[in-house]
């Protein structure tokens, strides 16, 4: 963590702090074929916590005065925790992808593991998805943002260029070829000048925005108007509302999250944000991949748009779950199932694993949920804030990964301790203004000579400072 710890202790040296653990914090398999807990359990040890695999069954034997960590990676329904949390029985939580429900009790905080907290049901806390509650609720954005990113363009990748790739490999090899004769029968477009349309631009949104920028695509982002500024800085087209990002583009990747929930219409605020005036407003023939929540796309009108041809592929990535008892399906994938079955081939489904995945940004991610999770019980300290802070908590500010989402005030702080690299950074920063300076004064008849003298100088420096930004994270946004 990139924050100073609070000197003074303010958790009770009498009580023995229980925390829920009740997802996955390890992707990759230990040698009995169970999901490897041991980074994180050597992080919570190494920070003085103590790791207990399995729920609390008896505290009376728990050491007083230290955090104690109850691993249950298997709980993921509400008939599961209810019966565990709705009585305060645990102090705080961490998950990932697990929904709580809005009767878990978690008095001393909870953390969602990734952006976002759509599935931090509990009413337990100060504000986001809670009304008034007594604890803090936080993430950890950006561990997992770019392997998001990443898994969406994966999926463009597949269907655009278009090239047929794996009946190309398979005439190769059976020697059915002639490339000066053949390949003239497989025209094919490429990513560069077509126009994507990001929805959003939180961490990910920034990241998807950034690959497609890499790719010579026309980027044009929706977003609050306070992103306006920061959306042009980065040389993306700002864009009012959905409607506008979606106009003549063709491919479309929301990234809005749920937003939060209106108890009164029974949904999420982003519900169906991709809607019939979305999809229509966009070319014919084009994309859609929603690596995001599948509730942000109306099913129906995804329907209709493919129907007439103005949706031909969709990449989906949503929640799927299973009853073990009964077989019953349930979760946001449900309704693409149906429309799979009436648009053959037009689909990719994936049960909401493009971020899930990836060991090491789950490792990290639960890593600094437990550093949060300890600062907010030891110190109430709260880093990365959802909601409003409740009494008795001060807000420590925000971190993300180095170069991913904001620039934020702790970032920045970092950087500029630095003094090399402050140095190098001022070094670079003043011959790049004294160039141009030069060259801004020189006349018409100077320049020419002194371009020709000074121009690998101006484009050194320049390659050299914009490195060193971004190897700081002080590009993009500052909030």
């Amino acid at each position: 963590m990139s924050y100073s710890k609070p000197q003074i202790r303010k958790d009770n040296p009498d009580k023995a702090y229980k925390v829920l653990l009740a997802d996955l914090v390890g992707l990759k398999f230990d040698e009995e074929g169970n999901p490897d807990h041991s980074e994180v359990e050597r992080h919570i040890g190494l920070s003085g916590g103590i790791f207990h695999n399995g729920l609390c069954e008896d505290d009376s034997d728990l050491e007083k005065g230290k955090i104690h960590f109850f691993y249950q990676p298997d709980l993921s329904r509400e008939e599961e925790l209810l019966p565990i949390t709705k009585d305060g029985q645990y102090d705080a939580t961490i998950v990932a992808a697990t929904f709580l429900p809005e009767g878990s009790r978690f008095d001393e905080g909870g953390v969602r593991i990734g952006a976002g907290t759509g599935n931090m049901g509990s009413a337990s806390w100060g504000g986001g998805n809670g009304i008034g509650g007594p604890a803090p609720l936080m993430n950890t954005p950006s561990f997992n943002s770019r392997a998001t990113a990443q898994m969406v363009f994966k999926a463009l990748l597949k269907v655009l260029p278009d090239i047929d790739v794996e009946e190309l490999h398979k005439r190769v090899c059976e020697g059915d070829f002639d490339t000066g004769k053949n390949l003239c029968e497989y025209p094919t477009e490429k990513l560069e000048g077509k126009t994507l349309a990001v929805l959003g631009f939180g961490n990910i949104g920034r990241e998807v925005a950034c690959l497609g920028k890499a790719f010579g695509m026309n980027v044009k982002v929706y977003a609050r108007s306070h992103h306006k500024e920061w959306i042009h800085s980065e040389g993306f087209t700002y864009a009012a509302s959905p409607e506008e990002a979606a106009k003549d583009a063709d491919v479309l990747s929301p990234h809005t999250g749920l937003g939060a929930f209106d108890a009164k219409q029974e949904k999420f605020s982003n519900d169906s944000v991709v809607n019939s005036d979305v999809l229509n407003a966009m070319n014919d023939n084009a994309i859609v991949i929603n690596y995001d929540r599948g509730e942000v796309i109306n099913t129906e009108a995804l329907d209709e748009a493919m129907k007439h041809g103005k949706i031909r592929y969709a990449a989906i990535d949503a929640d799927l779950f299973k009853n073990a008892k009964t077989g019953e399906l349930s979760g946001p994938m449900v309704p693409y199932l149906a429309l799979q079955e009436n648009h053959p081939d037009k689909f990719e489904l994936l049960p909401h694993a493009a971020a899930d995945t990836e060991h090491v940004s789950r490792v990290e991610g639960a890593k600094q949920a437990v550093d949060q999770i300890m600062q907010c019980i030891q110190y109430r300290s709260v880093m990365n804030l959802k909601g409003n802070l409740p009494k008795g908590y001060e807000d420590a500010g925000s971190v993300t990964v180095n170069g991913v989402g904001k620039v934020t005030p702790n970032k920045l702080m970092s950087a500029v301790s630095n003094e090399i690299l402050l140095q190098d950074i001022l070094s670079h920063a003043s011959a790049i203004s004294s160039l141009w300076e030069a060259i801004s004064n020189a006349s018409d008849a100077e320049r020419p000579e002194l371009i020709e003298r000074k121009a690998a100088d101006l484009i050194k420096n320049s390659n050299h400072y914009i490195t060193l930004i971004e190897k700081s994270g002080l590009k993009g946004p500052y909030g």
